[in-house]
């Protein structure tokens, strides 16, 4: 019988294993080694000066705007200003047609010297009133003391004392005539006022010096009360409106740099301050309104242009920053990162305070001593795996 055959083929079977097993042994070796050699890491370095800036987007603006017309509707038939001009306060910008309001303060005047006739004439019927009556009291005194001696009848007595009566009725009608006529002097000046305010409400002054922004009516246009003729701001209140995340608007207050690009002159710098905060934030856009004062705007500004703004809310004289996007679970208060602690690899959990325009993050606690905190992300990153420290350069 032949046993080589099977006895053979026996070896070559285990031979087989043994590569197999081998290889498998070396490939685990290998991927060991390489899984647990130190891992070569960017670690953050303490920068200095580092400005925190908070970007916004708005609008040129003007924080004085009117909408200036009529307080009463006729023809329009003077226009004294238009789109462009500067105007100074007070002067005429349009008027209105003033026939109809002119014969009213006319005919409100000739009313005025109606009463004032009527005055002196109240006045001369009072001094009559009373002459008459200090006649009738002198007449009545006589006849009473004659009428003791029996000189003259007891008629004529009643008689005197009726006409004086009738003459102290006659002063208390010329009084309340005097009250009544000055009654009606004083509706006339009232009515004489009221009739000239009308006529001054057909010319339009401007309320300040401003610069007009457009003119809404054409001469001949009959316009109602209300109506508005011109738009007008005042002259050097631009200010820029800039719109912020209110993740980013906290640290924003009264008072601090901003510098502005205009979407119409990109290679310029413009520079102002924060002159309000808006107390209401957009319910929708979840962003709060930034009022800026510019401190060197253009020549001419353009209400509604795009703006660029860049609000610097601090500056940091020493700071560890590390990219947003290398930090795990961040709630905007706290997060995770790797750190470099004795050689090697570890998560801890830090504190955040401020957010660089470029998207990194201020380090202000959990850092423990002689830790070294990671920029440079790696997928073979685990706890306790060696690491090669490199540290990055300040931007």
């Amino acid at each position: 019988m032949n046993w080589q055959l099977p006895i053979l083929g026996n070896k070559r079977l285990w031979r087989t294993m043994l590569i197999a097993v081998g290889i498998v042994a070396l490939g685990f070796s290998t991927y060991a080694f390489l899984a647990n050699r130190p891992v070569s890491v960017r670690v953050a370095t303490i920068e200095e000066s580092v400005p925190v800036r908070v970007f916004g987007l708005g609008t040129v603006e003007a924080r004085v705007l009117s909408k200036v017309g009529f307080e009463v509707g006729a023809a329009l038939t003077e226009l004294h200003a238009d789109h462009g001009d500067r105007v100074t306060e007070g002067q005429i910008l349009a008027r209105l047609s003033q026939n109809e309001q002119e014969a009213k303060v006319a005919k409100a005047h000739a009313a005025l010297e109606i009463a004032t006739v009527n005055i002196t004439r109240a006045e001369a019927n009072l001094e009559k009133a009373r002459a008459v009556l200090a006649q009738k009291q002198e007449a009545n005194n006589r006849k009473k003391a004659l009428v003791g001696r029996d000189i003259v009848s007891q008629q004529v007595a009643e008689e005197a004392v009726r006409d004086e009566a009738v003459a102290k009725a006659d002063v208390v009608v010329a009084e309340s005539e005097i009250i009544s006529a000055r009654a009606q002097l004083t509706d006339a000046k009232a009515q004489v006022q009221f009739e000239e305010t009308l006529l001054r409400h057909r010319t339009l002054v401007a309320p300040y010096d401003a610069i007009v922004i457009e003119r809404h009516k054409e001469l001949g246009t009959v316009v109602k009360a209300a109506d508005p003729i011109f738009t007008l701001i005042a002259a050097g209140s631009y200010w820029g409106l800039a719109y912020v995340d209110e993740a980013r608007a906290g640290f924003i207050s009264e008072g601090q740099q901003v510098d502005a690009r205009l979407r119409s002159r990109p290679q310029e710098s413009f520079t102002g301050k924060v002159e309000r905060i808006g107390l209401e934030s957009d319910r929708v856009t979840e962003e709060r309104r930034v009022y800026i004062k510019g401190e060197n705007p253009p020549p001419r500004v353009f209400l509604g242009e795009q703006v660029e703004f860049w609000i610097t809310v601090a500056t940091l004289d020493k700071a560890l920053l590390v990219p947003a996007a290398t930090v795990h679970g961040y709630d905007g208060r706290q997060g995770m990162v790797w750190t470099v602690e004795d050689g090697r690899l570890h998560r801890r959990l830090v504190k955040f305070r401020h957010r660089t325009e470029d998207a990194r993050l201020e380090i202000v606690d959990g850092v423990n001593e002689g830790a070294r905190v990671v920029i440079s992300l790696d997928s073979g990153f685990k706890e306790g795996r060696a690491a090669r420290v490199s540290e990055a350069r300040p931007q």
